[in-house]
């Protein structure tokens, strides 16, 4: 006989989960001891709930495998919400278990906001955020609900699911032998089937007759762990190749047909690229409005367009935004290649030389970042830059929202066996610290460099004494330009530089984060200027242990290109000279003022 707290623990350790995170709270702590009393399994401890889910949600990304993290009741439970959210969006499998008041003192029916000290009704608040969301209430269900949410996380469109355990029925000893298992036949989530002959004549048919293809891969084509098929059909195709920022990591740098990305911040080649294209192949991503740019008939919008995507809801969507899909199939970037490859007649590919050597004059014409590498300030994109060169593979990188996001994302140069980790589609602020946590304890063999804007770091500032415990191999560049770049820049396109809330003068602070990294017990080190880039680079690189790097950004500087609101992606923002942006478009142009926003 053994605890429900213990057959938790049990079944934990039994999915290959080498580490929970999570805080201490009173009506958690049944569960904390029980994992904490096995071998096999570690109890990291975070400073905020918030955080132990983010930890969990980064470490499903690089585990590849579900990620875990435990809650007390009440504030403890709500503050896991931001977190299990950038699960739910990026499609990321974690298990949330949080503690519950003792069924003695829960509110039932009584219709009463609360009974129990912290009593918070978490399963019907996250039940819009998560695949399946349940409070234990028999004892002898733990197996089966265990089983079931296990299944429902990792079931065709993964992503995270709750299980709500009152306090008493924690203590409740129970028999495993005599444990419902749950039937994996009741599954509704079972996925799609294959691709018909038919259907795939049809792709063929629009491929032949392309003139300027081009094909986007997703986050998508990396959870559907295809990164070979995904290969093996780009060197097929031989197409140009852009990529949404959740994707950016699974091309090097160094492939030929690689663009870079697109969007409202992507870069001018690979805007110009889509936008011009007649073919849009796009494997795994849901082109939200950060792709399309606005309004999202825009986007691509002489181009037929091939979508794949595991949720058909996903597909759907696109006739009523604008968008018009040619040809959708409904299941994993995986089984789609698979299938393609399987009766593809490579010399039915069209000639697109004259192609790939404009997207080749454009990208020589709009390189990223400054053409100047002045000593007297730290330009971004040349930071940035410095970062992915002197980086090695293997290395795995970490990063917070904002402006600093937006300046990597278009200068990376990834090499093999790297990875990027971020929420991209919740992208909360504070997610750097705690995701970097995250890879650093799954293994202690690589490297982690943490790239976070000093506005996000205050979000969760308190995880540097995680870090300093655990003496976790974190290499933690805090882009510092004295408050929020991005949202300044919202605020010079539509408030007069009026920087409240986002400047010092506007009413923000920002604290001396070398001196707050000693009180941690960490090491810092500054950047102040072009000239000490590199070799501040290489010291922090060369360091053992964690160290703080505060690099001093100036406070004007800004994301360029980034496309205003109204514009399509290929009228970026500083604006071309008219005539010279319409010298670059084979398709006709649209005015912003067609929308109301010129």
């Amino acid at each position: 006989m053994i605890t429900v707290a213990d057959y938790v623990a049990f079944f934990l350790a039994k999915n290959k989960i080498k580490h929970v995170f999570g805080m201490t709270g009173g009506a958690s702590l049944h569960l904390i001891h029980a994992i904490s009393r096995r071998i096999d399994i570690e109890m990291v401890f975070t400073h905020h709930e918030q955080s132990a889910a983010m930890c969990a949600d980064a470490y499903a990304r690089v585990s590849k495998n579900l990620g875990a993290a435990i809650a007390t009741s009440g504030p403890g439970a709500t503050n896991l919400i931001t977190g299990i959210c950038c699960s739910f969006f990026d499609s990321i499998p974690v298990m949330y278990i949080t503690g519950q008041v003792s069924t003695s003192r829960s509110k039932g029916n009584t219709g009463v906001r609360q009974i129990g000290f912290q009593e918070t009704d978490i399963v019907e608040i996250c039940k819009p955020i998560t695949k399946y969301a349940k409070k234990l209430l028999d004892p002898a269900n733990i197996k089966e609900e265990l089983e079931k949410s296990l299944h429902i996380s990792l079931s065709g469109r993964q992503g995270p699911v709750l299980i709500d355990i009152p306090d008493d029925l924690q203590r409740v000893k129970i028999d495993p032998e005599k444990l419902r298992s749950y039937c994996a036949s009741d599954s509704y989530d079972n996925g799609p089937g294959r691709i018909s002959n038919c259907e795939l004549s049809k792709c063929f048919e629009f491929l032949a007759k392309a003139k300027r293809p081009v094909v986007i891969l997703g986050w998508g084509a990396r959870l559907s762990a295809a990164d070979v098929l995904v290969k093996e059909l780009l060197e097929c195709l031989n197409f140009p190749v852009l990529t949404t920022w959740a994707a950016a990591d699974m091309l090097s740098f160094s492939e030929s047909n690689l663009v870079g990305n697109f969007g409202t911040h992507g870069s001018r080649a690979g805007n110009f690229t889509v936008q011009n294209s007649d073919l849009v192949l796009v494997l795994g991503s849901r082109l939200d409005t950060h792709a399309t740019g606005s309004p999202p008939s825009s986007f691509a919008r002489d181009a037929k367009k091939i979508i794949i995507d595991i949720d058909q809801c996903e597909i759907d969507k696109f006739a009523k935004i604008g968008i018009k899909v040619d040809y959708a199939y409904c299941g994993s970037v995986g089984n789609f290649i698979s299938d393609f490859l399987s009766k593809f007649d490579k010399k039915t590919l069209p000639d697109i030389t004259s192609w790939k050597g404009l997207i080749g004059a454009w990208k020589a014409k709009y390189p990223i970042g400054a053409l100047t590498e002045s000593g007297n300030k730290v330009d971004p994109y040349i930071l940035m830059k410095s970062i992915s060169r002197q980086s090695k593979s293997g290395d795995q990188f970490v990063s917070d929202t904002g402006s600093a996001l937006a300046w990597a994302m278009q200068a990376f140069e990834f090499k093999e066996d790297q990875r990027f980790i971020h929420a991209f589609n919740n992208t909360p602020m504070g997610y750097a610290l705690p995701g970097a946590i995250a890879c650093a304890l799954h293994d202690p063999s690589k490297r982690v460099i943490c790239i976070v804007g000093d506005g996000s770091m205050q979000l969760n500032i308190q995880e540097l004494a995680t870090i300093a415990h655990h003496k976790l191999n974190i290499k933690i560049f805090v882009v510092n330009n004295s408050g929020y770049s991005m949202i300044k820049q919202t605020q010079d396109q539509w408030l007069n530089s009026n920087y409240v809330g986002s400047s010092h003068f506007g009413g923000l602070s920002m604290p001396d984060f070398s001196a707050i990294a000693y009180a941690y017990g960490i090491a810092s080190v500054k950047i102040e200027n072009n000239l000490e880039v590199g070799p501040v680079i290489d010291s922090v690189f060369n360091s053992s242990g964690p160290i703080l790097c505060d690099v001093c950004i100036p406070e004007d500087f800004r994301v360029t290109p980034q496309v205003k609101f109204g514009y399509p992606i290929e009228d970026g923002e500083p604006l071309l000279d008219r005539a010279e942006f319409i010298s670059n478009m084979l398709v006709k142009p649209i005015s912003a003022s067609l929308n109301g926003f010129d």
